[in-house]
């Protein structure tokens, strides 16, 4: 394999962003079109607590990994493994902010629709973040040691 097959898109994971962006705007637009009028409620309340977390969780992991940031799933060659922060409370903390964030919002718009379609989300970034795992065991001899410490994607659940 040449080295421009290897360092290309499809190598570094790149489909996986492409499926990544009409995933993220159907998370938004689902809820908005199934919307459920109702009163305002727990579940909204409930809704903008996760969006809030989401954030945070999305901010907070974004900042922690720094130039190291890239939107493929292979981590760049001069990365470094991140353990602390958001990634103290999940392995993925990005893949899981946009997952609380999802939900939320269809929390909110009390769109059951937007729920069935958050699981899927959820199985996506599932495999999403499996595939990145075998890369990041592969680059960094301490990656065992922290997915037997730390969750996937739901803070001390998953």
């Amino acid at each position: 394999m040449n080295t421009a097959n290897k360092d290309g898109f499809g190598a570094r994971g790149g489909w996986w962003v492409v499926a990544q962006l009409p995933l993220l705007l159907l998370a938004y637009l689902i809820p908005r079109w199934t919307a459920q009028a109702g009163p305002i409620s727990m579940l909204e309340y409930t809704g903008q607590a996760l969006m809030v977390a989401g954030a945070l969780l999305t901010v907070t992991g974004a900042v922690s990994l720094g130039r190291w940031l890239t939107p493929f799933p292979q981590p760049l060659p001069e990365s470094q493994l991140r353990t602390t922060g958001a990634y103290a409370l999940v392995r993925h903390p990005l893949y899981s902010g946009i997952l609380f964030m999802a939900i939320g919002w269809s929390l909110y718009w009390f769109s059951v629709a937007g729920l069935a379609f958050d699981v899927m989300l959820l199985v996506f970034f599932d495999r999403k973040a499996a595939r990145e795992e075998i890369w990041l065991a592969e680059k960094f001899p301490g990656y065992a040691a922290y997915r037997q410490r730390v969750k996937k994607l739901i803070p001390w659940i998953y």
